[in-house]
């Protein structure tokens, strides 16, 4: 009675209505690569008449002004939401984590008596070495130079004996402390352990955010309210691991997903919906404003400045007088519309649990076959060998998300990590597997000359001559795709003339233009030599770039 009390007292609305407590936990989310869409399913029990469906166990980071209710077996009313003065929750710590938290406790109480009874001994070795003091003093009193010769033979004997009593004492009060300090550690050890454990049970968020909802009913009822709600903390990250068997020129694309959440509650059996939506981001494309252009009297302008600095000085005066009687604008949150055909859903089947802030868990999301087209790709401008190339068309039906998760395995050996741009479907790729070894690359310049490195240069000109070789230590044939560049002009007034034997195969290659590329088999342990030369000219007291 005395929390159906405090719970009127709290709700103002809830004075003409009869209170049903309910106990909630999200039953299914629908997790984006930034955010979440959380779904919570509560049946109730309501006799005839109006009351209040209470729900205190959301989470204290929900954002209320997101949630949407909806009743199934009676007339739903208003929803009242609040953060603050929310109503204390039972006690719903599980048994594991109470016999975790005892472990910590009997651990910090067994530390502390260690600390005791180290400093008990250490007290054993002060008192011991004030006893050494105490003698040293004696011997040294007034009175002692009037003693008998047999007199002073007594005392310097017992002087003697106590002493070394005393400072037998301190050495083992002190072996026995250092003991005990050492015995320390594992006590140590021990809580840190317990604190571990206590730690891995993830203990939830204890402050909550309260959910009410009035409802009315003709007859006595059994229905099921549904909260949803969107949030920040959470979300999804594709992973793959692309598998290249090259006997076959077949690529395997495992697809799985990382998932995550920091809501301050943990998600027990909830069912798992993963979008490619991204309401996070942009949501409308960009506006195209007109663009006005003027030209000015520069003195014109200085003076038409002056006078805007000044009106603008005003009207800010203004609005700070005025900043007190005005009212802050109401934010509005809006959903985001989603359209079939445009996002990839994945709904994984079963239930997953996810503990707030510690779980990383991994779904899988099954798998996608592709033949490749296999080569080699060399770049001699910058490295030393060549590297596997696997070209392919995503005609598998779906999207192959963007991700800093891409596996890459050849022949079942892995290989690296590398990240990945979205391919949509339809669209052609190529994946880099790794360097050949055995096809080796040297890019020479030749006709050196005065350290030039065979730059031969005048005022007005400049040219180059290099040799590409490609050598095949590999012993089996492969399909090399060379590629080097030569400069190229927007100027009339700077020519460039360029020559290679033999002749590239393409030019401008995605768009860059300058970039040469030569398609050819290489034989095992053949070499290919390229001889590539370019020329420069320009007006005389001209500078070159």
């Amino acid at each position: 009675m005395r929390k159906l009390a405090l719970l009127i007292a709290c709700c103002p609305a809830a004075l003409f209505a009869d209170d049903i407590p309910l106990t909630s936990k999200v039953t299914a989310a629908t997790l984006y690569p930034q955010g979440a869409t959380i779904t919570r399913q509560v049946p109730f029990n309501a006799p005839e008449g109006s009351h209040q469906l209470i729900l205190t166990d959301l989470p204290r980071s929900t954002p209320l002004q997101s949630v949407r209710v909806k009743v199934d077996g009676a007339v739903m009313g208003s929803v009242t939401t609040r953060s603050d003065f929310v109503p204390p929750r039972a006690d719903t710590d599980t048994a594991a984590y109470l016999a975790a938290e005892a472990k910590v406790e009997s651990a910090e109480a067994a530390l502390r008596a260690g600390f005791g009874t180290v400093q008990s001994i250490r007290l054993e070795v002060e008192a011991a070495n004030a006893r050494v003091q105490f003698l040293t003093k004696l011997g040294e009193g007034e009175g002692v130079s009037e003693l008998g010769v047999d007199a002073l033979r007594d005392l310097v004997g017992m002087i003697g004996e106590e002493t070394l009593t005393a400072l037998t004492s301190a050495h083992d009060a002190g072996l026995r402390a250092d003991g005990a300090e050492r015995d320390l550690k594992d006590l140590k050890d021990a809580l840190e352990t317990a604190r571990k454990e206590l730690q891995a049970l993830v203990p939830e968020v204890q402050d909550r955010a309260m959910l009410a909802v009035a409802v009315t009913a003709d007859q006595a009822t059994e229905g099921m309210i549904e909260i949803t709600y969107n949030i920040a903390d959470a979300g999804w990250q594709p992973v793959y691991d692309m598998k290249l068997e090259r006997e076959m020129a077949e690529m395997s694309i495992e697809r799985g997903a990382f998932i995550g959440q920091y809501t301050g509650e943990n998600w027990s059996d909830v069912a798992l919906t993963l979008s490619t939506v991204r309401p996070s981001e942009q949501t409308e494309p960009g506006q195209v404003w007109p663009w006005l252009r003027r030209v000015y009297d520069p003195k014109e302008q200085v003076a038409k400045s002056m006078v805007r600095e000044e009106a603008e000085m005003d009207m800010m005066a203004g609005a700070l007088a005025d900043s007190a009687q005005m009212e802050a604008p109401v934010a509005v949150t809006q959903a985001s519309a989603q359209f079939d055909g445009l996002a990839v859903t994945y709904s994984y089947p079963g239930t997953v649990s996810v503990a707030s802030g510690a779980d990383r868990v991994r779904l899988a999301l099954g798998r996608l076959d592709t033949p490749v087209a296999l080569s080699a790709r060399a770049v001699p401008l910058s490295d030393p060998t060549a590297f596997l190339m696997a070209s392919f068309t995503n005609d598998m039906g779906e999207l192959i998300l963007p991700t800093s998760e891409a596996m890459l395995y050849l022949d079942g050996r892995f290989v690296g990590k590398r990240y990945m741009d979205m391919i949509a479907a339809g669209d052609e790729a190529e994946i880099s597997f790794g360097p050949i070894e055995g096809l080796r690359l040297t890019r020479t310049v030749l006709d050196r000359s005065e350290g030039d490195r065979g730059i031969l240069s005048k005022s007005t000109e400049l040219t180059e001559e290099v040799r590409i070789e490609v050598q095949n230590l590999t012993g089996e044939s492969w399909p090399i795709e060379l590629r080097d560049h030569v400069p190229y002009s927007e100027q009339e007034e700077l020519e460039i003339t360029w020559s290679a034997a033999p002749r590239p195969s393409d030019q401008d290659i995605d768009g860059k233009r300058g970039v040469l590329e030569w398609s050819f088999d290489l034989p095992a342990g053949e070499t290919q030599t390229i001889e590539l030369s370019h020329g420069l000219e320009w007006p005389e007291g001209k500078i070159l770039q």
